[in-house]
């Protein structure tokens, strides 16, 4: 029997009589007391002739990029409000400017350990930190106690090379990624929730990408 790995779909298993994707329900994203930082993660399964179900989690496209002062001020700059904001941290777009249009999701993740600064709301942390760093003033709490980086990702599955998807957002953000590849998203979000938040995200994408 031969598996080969595929980006965003089923993979191809030699004899198999059924092939079955099965996407691992996302948490809702309204749902602010979901644990599970909601990034992609699907599992393709295959039943053999002898009734052997394998299983091989695809990989995701996604570009990566370090938290730094201008990345945020480019955020709020150019996409302006996130369309969801997580209790723990994560700030999420979803914009139809990746190849071809389809829909990215972009995805600020947290720091391991992430605590809202005193006095804001969820919603409100990420204007209030860009606001105060474009005019020059003290944010609300240093940027490397809020956010590791950023991501972005197709937004519901669609194969796309790596490269040809750094090229879109790069231009969409006016800032090229620090990395990009495929990464195996499911591994990275069940640690995540085994050690309830002391994971960094970001760290675990670049050390799937090789510049960690």
């Amino acid at each position: 029997m031969v598996v080969a790995p595929v980006v965003g779909g089923a993979f191809v298993v030699a004899g198999a009589t059924r092939v079955v994707v099965v996407v691992r329900a996302r948490r809702d994203a309204g749902d602010e007391h979901a644990a599970r930082p909601a990034i992609s993660t699907t599992t393709a399964r295959a039943r053999t002739p002898y009734g052997r179900v394998v299983a091989r989690t695809v990989l995701t496209p996604t570009c990566v990029w370090r938290a730094t002062t201008g990345l945020v001020i480019a955020l709020d700059g150019r996409f302006g409000e996130p369309v969801d904001a997580y209790v723990n941290g994560s700030q999420v777009w979803l914009r139809d400017d990746g190849p071809g249009g389809i829909t990215v999701e972009w995805r600020l993740h947290p720091v391991a350990g992430y605590r809202r600064p005193p006095g804001l709301e969820t919603y409100d942390v990420l204007s209030e930190v860009a606001r105060a760093l474009a005019a020059g003033d003290e944010p609300p709490a240093p940027l490397d106690r809020l956010w590791d980086g950023l991501e972005a990702f197709p937004a519901y599955g669609d194969e796309v090379e790596p490269a040809t998807l750094a090229a879109t957002v790069a231009d969409a953000l006016g800032i090229p990624p620090d990395a990009a590849g495929l990464v195996d998203h499911g591994r990275i979000g069940d640690e995540w929730e085994k050690s309830e938040g002391a994971v960094s995200i970001v760290a675990r994408l670049l050390e799937q990408l090789g510049t960690g």
